[in-house]
Formats: C-alpha cells, structure tokens, sequence
C-alpha cells in the first residue's frame, strides 16, 4: 500500500512540476503579449484572481514579500490558514493531526519566524511563539502577507520572516454581501473505526455592510467545525538511553553508558524506556466568531475594532499496546554506526492502556486602531491589542498489565510477567517489526489484568499578550519621501501547569480482578485494520482492550476523581516578559539616472525583561546523633526568581531598483532578532537526592538538580542580506529568485550552570544542567525561486490553465546539541566534554522545500491541484532541555474544485493528502524510529451561497 501510493506520489510530482516548469518557460514570451490590450475588461475572479492579487501585493511592498490575497471573503484557497499559507513561496508546514499547524519560512523552523494578526501579536497554547493557524477557519481571513526581510516598523521577532495574518475591513471592502457555506467531511480512517463513519461537517456564515452613508461598516463572520481525526501510531518513548553493547543484561535493564564515560570510546546502541501501538478515535469541534467595526466620520479620522474568537475542543480515545520496559532483556542486538537499533531479542511486561485524552483550547483576541490626519501630511496612529489563550488537557489513565498466573489464577504458557518478543526494522519499513512469543495472545482479556494502575493529569497553559504602539508618518517632497517614528510597549505573561492525580494502584484479591476484568472487557477492538498502511511490515493488528470508565468506576469507584487542588509543582512555568521598542524609519523615492530607486532604511531599539518564577521542592536538614546529615523533603515549595534582561539595535535597508518597465531588483541588509519560547524560560528546579541517610555535607546528599527551563536565555541575533530579481510580464505572470545570508551570532548548548539554593538555613551551590547561549557563530544561505502564470496563448478551451512553482533550499551550519547524549560546556573549566551522538540543525530546518499548484478555471469550472514536500528536519520540544528529535520528509498533494451552479451558488470540493502521507520521526539520530503517524486522506464536498 505504501510504496503504491508514494510511487503514485512521485509520478504526480514529476508530471506537475516538469509539465508546469517546461511549459511556463516556453510560453513567457507568448505570455508577455496576452491580454495587453483587453486585460482591464476582463472580470478576474477565483484561483486566478487570488494570485493576480499576490502578484501585484509583491511588486508593490517595499520589503520583500510574497503574499496570499483574496478580494472576497471565503476566496483563499486551502480549508485552514495553515494550508493556505504553505501554497506561498517558501513556507512549510508542520502537520499535526494531519493538518497544517506551525509554519516554517525558507526551511527554517517557526522559532525564527514572527506572526502577527492585524499587525498585532498573537498568543497560543503551544508554549511557543508560534501560532496554531489551525485554529482560524481560512474562510474568515482575507489576505495573508509574509515579510522575507524586515523593516524597522515591523514588530521584531522575524529571523526568518513575519507572517501577516489579515482580517477584512468593512468599508474598504465596499460592498454589501451576505455568504454561507456548508461543507460535509469523509475521512476513510473515520469510517474504519467501529461504530462510527467518518462524516463531519463545517458550516461558515459572514455579512459585511456598510451604514450612514458608508461612514459605519460592519463585518462578522461564524464557523462550526464539527469533524473528526482519527489516528493510528507506533511510538517510543521520548527518554533515550545509550546501552553498552559489550555489556550483555539477560534479566535487567541494559547497562547505561554515562556522561562521565564519554572519553572511553564504546561501542552503544540507543534504547527507549518503552514501545506503543495506538489505536485512537477522536471527535474535533471549533467555533470562531470574527468581527470588525469601523467608522470613518470623516477623511482625516478612521476608527477600526476587531476581535477574534476561536473555541476548540477534541476528545480523543486512546488504546495502548505498550511494551514497558523497552530497555530490558535485550540480547542479541544488531545495530548501525548511529547506535540505531536493527534488530534484537527483548522482555518486556506488556500493558493494555486506556485513555481519554480532551483538549480544550480558546483564544480570545482583538484591537482598537485610531488613524488620525491633523493635516495633508501627517498621520498619527495609535493601536491597542489584547490577545490571550488558555488551553486546557484532562487525560484519565487506566493499566492492566501481564502476570505469570492469568485473571483465573492459572500459570501462562510463558509463566512470567516479561513476555518475550523479537524486534526487527527491515530496510525501507516505516515501522519495525514486533513480534510477540506466539505462545502469548494479545487479543485474550484474561492475560492483561495485574497491577491496575490509575492516573488523572490536568494541564494547563495560559498565554497573554497586551500591548499598544504609537505612530507618526510625516509626507514629504524631495528624495525622503516620508518619515516615521514610533514606540510599542508590551506585556507576555506565560504560565503553565501540570499536575497529576496519582498514582493510584490496585492489587485487590484476584477474585474481584477476574469480576472486574470481565466486567469491563471490550469484546471488539474498536478498529478495522488497525495500521494496515504499514504493509508487512507491522505484525500486530489488535489486542485486548477494556472499558476506561468501568474500570474506573470499578476500581476507584468514581469514573473521574478531578485534578488536584493543589496545581503547585516544579514543572510549572510562570514567565512574564516586558518589550518596550522604538524605531525611526525613512522612506526613499527617487531616480538613479534614468533608473527609478524606492526603498527605506530605519532603525528600531528593543529593550527585553524576563522575570520567570519558578518552585523547587523544600528541604529539612536532619543531622544525626554521628554528626551526618540527610535531607527530606517537606512537602512544601519555595519560590526560585531569576531575572533577565536584554538590549538589541536592530538596524534595516530595503532598496528597490526598477531596471526595466517589468523588472525589479532588490537589495536588502538587516540585523534580526529571534526570542527563545516563553517555555523555554522556566526556572522550576528538580532536586534529586542520594539515596541513603548519612552524608557529610549538603552538596554530597543531592544527586543533581534538573531545570524545566534557562531563564537567562538571549534572542538568537543574525546577520541578515538579500538580493532579488523579479519579472512581471503580466498581471498573471511572475519569474523571480531570491538569493539571502544570515549569520548567526550564538547558538544553543548544554551547560552546568552553578546555581544557589538555600537549604536548611545554608546557601548552597550546585550545578544545575540547562541551555545558554554559545559563543559559536554559524549562517545560512540559500535561494528561493517562483514562477507563475496563466496558459493564455493556448488555444481555447485550454487558454484555462495556468500554474504556479515556487522552491526554498537552505544550507545552514547551525548546531543544537542533546541535553543528554551531546556536546555539554562546562563554565568551571571553559572546556567542552564531547557527546556521543551527532547534532541537530536548526529546529524547522529543511534544506528542500517545495510546492507545485495546477489550476484550471473557465466559465463556471474551476480545478486545482497542490504538491508540498519538506525535506527532514529537526524539532524540538515544547520548553527545550530534551532530546533531539527529527521529522522525516513529507509529501502531501491536495485537490480542490468548485462548480458554479448559478450567479452566486456553488458546488465546491476539497481532498487533503489524498496519498495517506504518514508522518515519521526518529530520535535522538536522524534513522533511529521513534513514531509514525497515519491519518489518511480527508475529503470534503459543500455548497456556496453569496447574495
């Protein structure tokens, strides 16, 4: 199934790209001659007027930019903003749940990037900068604008670029119009899960007007997204180990190969604590409301007042297959230079897991701006913004585990806990092989009962971002055409929890086991075959799976028993981060003999103030009647406050030459800032103590301190140059490249940082293990190209077609390093040890990025067809200090079409990743399978209605 679809991937690939590239190219010169004369007439709507729109956004921006833009509401192209964005040159996707989420600009990750939405900041719940642009419906946003390079009035933050999420305003928009749209959703996966078919809707209502004498105008739109997203996978575990291959444990954990013995060069091999299958079926629902207001009493004064608001909610219900000691028994091993496993003979307890997983994210956001013209030349700005979101997971946990006696109390065939299994990762599989001791039946209820085991966590992250700017742009005559300035305060607060409720074990007479155990079962396992995508490779297709509300019931005698009211723990983040910024910014227009010159050249000054509170358990010094010492904990926290603050001059020029009628050059020099993710800035401290009672001092009972976070973290500072070169022949066409440096000064390492800690009345210091900001200097370079246009030289009906192609590469030196396995500076003696594992790249980092479209649209058919690949890349974890992990190459083609039944009614379908393109990663070397995800293809039909 697998090599099926991704050589029909490859060959759809090839006929889109070698049929559209060869075709533009020969057609240019024909291309510059359509429609010279009669173009003006012609009403341009659809695929063709959305890039028209982002094609003439491009040749008038002074930055460089490349846009998506639509005219009408509902008109960009994609079903979410994340999928829209990613048809623009450059930008990538990270998939989740099979979707378009965080977006990456030129290859790199969206930790260089910078969204704003109505040129304001947003929030999210990912405890990054990112933005989840899932979570807006496309069919609410009009125009999306994404800045290669940076002004000084741009809201700093974009190494990479800024990404212009842009909502519609009611009276520019000019017209009165009343939408709706319907839309029914199948996914195949959905209608493999029992009891269910696969069949979600969305529904999309806006109205726009103006009103008194077009001085008041209005705008509001709604959605529901009433979908599901079903999901199989096999995972490891996040926590890697290197083992000592020479050292052979036939009954224990393998032997673990430690810092400290780094020097000594040994063969290893990398094992998690654990292996999963699972199963999940999932309900997904969204609603968002966007609303404008804006008045215009007169010519000199306009007034704007937004707000966005999205509530999403999904449910997922998760059946685990876990193999829980994934480090034990293992003999045999097999594996490459990387330390990645090939194949080997393990023991393992296994686990049936059931588990309720809800998230629940709302975002609330908005602005007043107030544009006022005291005279011909002066406009004067003032803007002010909140933007917040709170997401919210409840999971609830169930586990039974094998014995050597059965429910019954009769011995297994095995007649132990551990069962034997043999693991296998055959050349070109996307998953390995597991293999299960036959004498043990996975789908027999009787054998998974042992050890019932219960947990209730709650997490919670809270994100918000209140700031005002002030502006003043000054008209003028002569080579300065304009001249702003401008100031912007604001305020990020980050905080998050997570707390568990557990864990609640149970060993009860095995009598009210077996009474449970029968009571709860799920007779049939709640898929059709189950990871079937996976071909030969996956052996393992169900297994027994029980009731989580009857086993909780069951056992703790209420199906939920709450989160704790105690939310306090060493894990939580409380970050608050101040900005206060100003810039001065000129603009240019003048003629470098009879060439034509435009650009602007400013400055902007970033003043940064982090605060982060973060707890650490408390510690009671006991000393005993021999004069040791022993530490116990209290129960109680203390509060741990590391400050930090930063100051940045981020200089900027953009120049534009105008070398022919048609024919822009673009040179551009900036200095960049990128700022580490609010959870990355957590001071929490874990305190890990000796085990034993006797000891002489402090330092010598605590076995080391853990950070959840590097509060002293500094923006990532770059470099920065472009140079461009673009051709518009036509209103349809555009031939460009982009050629950019950025060099960057410092990158991110491991190091053990001395840090004081009052125990007992006594400071003490002990080094902590965290991030900081290297010495080491690194770039990137790369180009990006983008050709466009419309067929027109065809001969009707084919004069229809047009097509698009745009490709990002970027090579980058950059270095991240594991928190365990790598590289680690130690301040005390300014020396590196060296790891044992290779680096990462820069997180997001792609070295290909690619994306093809091929549309068709005459009278009242219109047809698209969309290709992206992103080559691998490195991701790192929410709140940073982990290990490295990678993503494998992705390749997704979309199709849309849209029948237009009568004037203002439409027939309209999308299919998403109609190839089943799985996402994989590995961890912490690039080949080493950590997880594959399988989600399917989607398929939407619907109709439009516009008055």
């Amino acid at each position: 199934m697998i090599s099926h679809n991704r050589a029909s991937l490859r060959a759809l690939r090839t006929a889109m790209l070698t049929g559209a590239a060869s075709t533009m190219l020969a057609s240019v010169p024909a291309v510059a001659q359509d429609d010279a004369d009669d173009s003006d007439a012609i009403v341009v709507t659809g695929i063709r007027e959305t890039i028209q729109n982002s094609i003439n956004t491009k040749r008038e921006e002074t930055a460089i930019v490349d846009a998506l833009s639509a005219d009408d509401i509902g008109d960009l192209p994609a079903l979410s903003v994340g999928q829209a964005i990613q048809t623009i040159t450059g930008a990538t996707t990270h998939r989740e749940k099979g979707d378009a989420s965080e977006i990456a600009l030129r290859g790199l990750g969206p930790f260089l990037s910078n969204s704003t939405f109505n040129g304001r900041d947003a929030s999210n719940g990912s405890g990054d900068r990112s933005v989840n642009f899932n979570q807006f419906p496309s069919e609410l946003v009009n125009n999306i604008k994404i800045y290669k390079t940076q002004q000084a009035s741009l809201i700093e933050g974009g190494v990479a670029g800024t990404i212009e999420i842009g909502t519609l305003r009611p009276l520019d928009f000019g017209k009165q119009r009343l939408q709706g749209e319907i839309k029914a959703q199948y996914n195949p996966y959905g209608d493999r899960i029992v009891g269910e078919g696969g069949i979600g809707w969305r529904g999309t209502l806006s109205y726009v007007d103006q009103f008194a004498n077009d001085t008041i105008g209005i705008a509001i739109g709604v959605q529901r997204n009433d979908t599901n997203n079903p999901e199989e996978t096999f995972a490891a575990s996040t926590t890697w180990t290197a083992c000592e291959a020479a050292v052979v444990v036939a009954n224990n954990n393998c032997n673990e190969y430690t810092r400290a013995e780094y020097a000594q060069p040994r063969a290893f091999y990398l094992a998690p604590n654990a292996y999963t299958f699972r199963q999940i079926s999932e309900t997904d629902r969204r609603d968002a409301i966007f609303g404008a207001i804006q008045w215009r009493p007169s010519d000199r004064v306009n007034v704007n007042l937004d707000v966005q608001y999205s509530d999403r909610t999904y449910v997922e219900n998760r059946r685990d297959l876990n193999l829980s000691e994934g480090r034990y028994g293992i003999t045999n091993a097999v594996f490459d230079d990387n330390g990645a496993l090939r194949s080997f003979n393990g023991l393992s307890s296994i686990e049936s897991n059931t588990i309720e997983l809800s998230r629940s994210e709302e975002y609330l956001g908005g602005g007043l701006s107030v544009e006022w013209m005291p005279t011909d030349r002066l406009t004067i700005t003032l803007d002010g913004s909140y933007s917040r979101t709170i997401r919210v997971e409840d999971e609830r946990n169930a586990r039974l585990r094998t014995d050597a006696f059965d429910v019954n109390g009769v011995r297994t065939a095995i007649n132990n806990q551990r069962i034997p299994y043999t693991y296998e990762l055959k050349p070109g599989s996307f998953i390995p092989t597991i293999t299960i001791d036959p004498r043990f039946d996975l789908n027999n209820h009787d054998l998974f009962w042992d050890d019932a085991r219960f947990r209730r966590d709650q997490s919670r992250r809270y994100n918000r971002i209140v700031a005002g700017r002030a502006d003043a742009r000054y008209e003028m005559d002569g080579f300065l055409s304009s001249i702003a300035a401008g100031g912007r305060w604001s305020e990020l607060v980050y905080r998050d929890y997570d707390v568990r409720n557990g864990d609640f074990n149970f060993n009860p007479p095995i009598t009210e086991d077996n009474r449970i155990n029968n009571l709860c079962r799920v007779q049939a396992f709640p898929q059709r075959d189950f990871l079937s995508a996976a071909g030969d490779a996956n052996g393992i297709n169900s297994w027994a799976t029980f009731d989580l509300d009857c086993l909780f019931r069951e056992y703790m005698g209420t199906e939920d028993p709450g989160a704790l009211d105690d939310k306090r723990s060493v894990a939580n983040r409380d970050v608050t981060e101040r900005t206060l910024a100003g810039y001065i910014m000129a603009e240019y227009d003048a003629d470098l003999g009879s060439m034509p010159v435009r650009g602007n050249f400013g400055v902007r000054v970033v003043n940064t103030r982090v605060v982060s509170n973060g707890l650490r358990s408390d510690l009671d010094v006991i000393v005993n009647p021999d004069s040791s010492l022993q530490l116990v904990t209290t129960g109680d926290f203390e509060t741990v406050t590391i400050k930090s603050s930063t100051t940045r001059i981020l200089p900027s020029v953009n120049a534009i030459f105008e070398i022919a009628p048609n024919t822009l050059f673009r040179l551009a020099g900036y200095r960049a800032m990128s700022r580490p993710a609010p959870s990355a800035l957590g001071a929490g401290r874990t305190i890990t103590l000796e085990s034993g009672n006797s000891f002489t001092s402090i330092e010598d009972a605590i076995n080391n301190i853990n950070a959840n976070g590097s509060p002293r973290l500094k923006p990532l500072m770059s470099w920065n140059a472009d140079a461009a070169i673009e051709w518009y022949p036509n209103k349809d066409s555009i031939l460009s490249a982009t050629a950019y440096y950025k060099q960057f000064n410092g990158g991110f390492q491991p190091v053990i940082i001395d840090e004081t800690f009052n125990i007992g009345g006594q400071d003490v210091v002990v080094p902590v293990a965290q991030t900081r900001n290297s010495p080491d200097k690194s770039r990137i370079y790369g180009f990006e190209l983008t050709a466009a246009t419309r067929f027109s030289f065809l001969p009707k009906p084919l004069d229809g077609l047009g097509a698009k192609v745009s490709y990002n590469y970027a090579d980058s030196n950059f270095v991240t390093h594991d928190i365990r396995l790598g590289d680690a500076y130690d301040p005390v003696t300014d020396s590196v040890q060296p790891g044992i594992i290779a680096p990462a790249n820069l997180s997001g980092y792609s070295k290909h990025v690619l994306s093809a479209q091929a549309y068709y649209e005459i009278g009242p058919i219109s047809l698209q067809g969309i290709y992206n690949y992103r080559a691998s890349y490195y991701q790192d974890f929410v709140g940073g200090n982990a290990q490295l992990r990678y993503v494998g190459p992705s390749e997704t083609v979309d199709l849309r079409a849209s029948l237009a039944l009568m004037k203002g009614v439409s027939l309209r379908f999308e299919a998403i990743n109609i190839f089943n393109d799985p996402k994989e990663t590995y961890m912490p070397v690039y080949g080493n399978a950590r997880q594959y995800h399988y989600y399917g293809a989607k398929y939407f039909i619907g109709i439009r209605a516009r008055i």
